[in-house]
């Protein structure tokens, strides 16, 4: 990594964004929020129902299929404490759709709220599932749990620390699984920055339309303006739709703390991509457009496990992580095509269908861009890891200036709506990313 990119601060990407800017609901009509264009150097607006004429005919455009699960759990102890409890990743068992699967115990990496209320043991509550009246309960974990990459969480090491989840029916009818659980008894985690409370109408409009697989504590939100009729129009308009998983954790609402980005720690996130994308991202020479930045880090962590398939061709599955710096600290210039090519033959060569991993992966300005030409994506929160990623997306002036300072002003000033419930942005790559 070089001291330049190591020394990014975080103040150079501050901007005034007063209150009533943030959407604290959705509009009631998903396709009716405003479309920022940036192109060929120009920004200008119109509807987001006209998205698809924006695009070139027979683009691949790649989406995040992710379905934001209800996370947050809450408990009573006997002394009127209440504890909240944060499902932020799976443990034991560390693979999403056994852990949903699961029908009397698990254990989940967690953070805990009124933490100083909760010295130990079990905390239980009786709930209600399909009927039948189920006994649940919770229990900080001593000993160490390891994750998928091979980090041990302990309850003495981490403010994020294993739970061990337990769970009963007292009717002794049919077994409950963990999903129904959390179906039952969990909150759905808005945005903090909302400031409000989870209300019922979040349970729909918080979720995209094509939502499929569990896992994610906060949406995609780029998605969450998409309908049928703009699907459908996407197909009418010849665009190609292919979907990627891409689970999203609580450390995208991690503010950034640090003066310097380089040392800043980004959440590492799940991400499931299937062999068929693989050959559609080859038939279309390695370029995609992504909808939210939730897609740009899959797709461009897709070079960097191609990178390393070329390295170690029988690497496992746990062995292509992607760390937060690796793009930085590489010094081959593979191309794009090649990476892919290697992660195909890998497939194949194992048999898999689907490919199951993790991304650290932070984009900054001074990364360079592989996949993603492209990208639809909301208006984010200021000194974010996300601003940096839009930033080093749209590149700079002439003059050294920053573009994303124009995309940003012109939505000020023209009463566009930001973070998670605003409006959306369609942007085409800057040519010096």
């Amino acid at each position: 990594m070089t001291d330049d990119i190591q020394h990014i601060r975080i103040e150079d990407y501050d901007y005034p964004l007063p209150d009533e800017r943030i959407a604290k609901f959705p509009l009631a009509e998903r396709d009716s929020s405003k479309l920022l264009v940036y192109r060929n150097g120009t920004v200008s607006e119109d509807s987001f129902t006209s998205l698809p004429h924006y695009l070139p005919k027979g683009a691949l455009m790649v989406f995040n299929n992710t379905r934001v699960i209800q996370a947050r759990l809450h408990f009573r102890k006997e002394t009127g404490a209440l504890i909240e409890v944060f499902c932020l990743e799976p443990l034991l068992p560390k693979e999403y759709v056994s852990m949903f699967a699961q029908t009397d115990s698990c254990v989940w990496l967690c953070m805990v709220g009124n933490l100083k209320k909760w010295k130990g043991g079990a905390l239980t509550r009786v709930i209600e599932v399909n009927g039948e009246h189920v006994e649940l309960s919770v229990e900080r974990m001593e000993e160490g749990v390891t994750n998928l990459r091979g980090t041990t969480y302990c309850t003495t090491s981490s403010p994020e620390f294993p739970v061990r989840f337990r769970w009963h029916s007292l009717n002794g009818k049919q077994p409950v699984t963990f999903a129904e659980v959390l179906q039952a008894c969990g909150e759905l985690p808005i945005p903090p920055y909302l400031n409000r409370e989870t209300q019922e109408s979040d349970l729909r409009t918080y979720q995209t339309v094509y939502s499929k697989i569990e896992g994610s504590v906060a949406a995609p939100t780029a998605g969450l303006h998409f309908t049928e009729n703009v699907l459908k129009a996407l197909d009418d308009c010849g665009i190609e739709r292919d979907e990627v998983t891409l689970h999203v954790g609580a450390g995208t609402f991690k503010p950034v703390k640090s003066e310097y980005i380089g040392n800043h720690e980004m959440h590492a996130e799940y991400i499931v991509v299937r062999r068929a994308t693989i050959e559609k991202l080859i038939a279309h020479g390695g370029e995609a457009i992504a909808v939210g930045t939730t897609s740009v880090r899959t797709l461009e962590s897709l070079y960097y496990i191609g990178c390393i398939l070329l390295r170690h061709p029988d690497a496992d599955e746990e062995d292509l992580h992607i760390a937060q710096w690796m793009p930085y600290e590489m010094t081959e210039d593979i191309p794009t095509l090649d990476a892919l090519k290697a992660i195909l033959q890998w497939m194949e060569r194992g048999g898999y269908n689907s490919l199951h991993t993790t991304t650290q992966i932070i984009i900054v300005p001074g990364y360079k861009f592989h996949i993603v030409r492209r990208m639809v994506t909301n208006f984010h929160q200021p000194k974010s890891t996300l601003l940096l990623l839009v930033s080093a997306f749209l590149g700079n002036h002439a003059d050294g200036t920053p573009v994303w300072r124009d995309i940003y002003d012109f939505a000020l000033t023209n009463g566009f709506r930001f973070l998670s419930y605003g409006d959306s942005s369609l942007l085409e790559k800057g040519k010096d990313c």
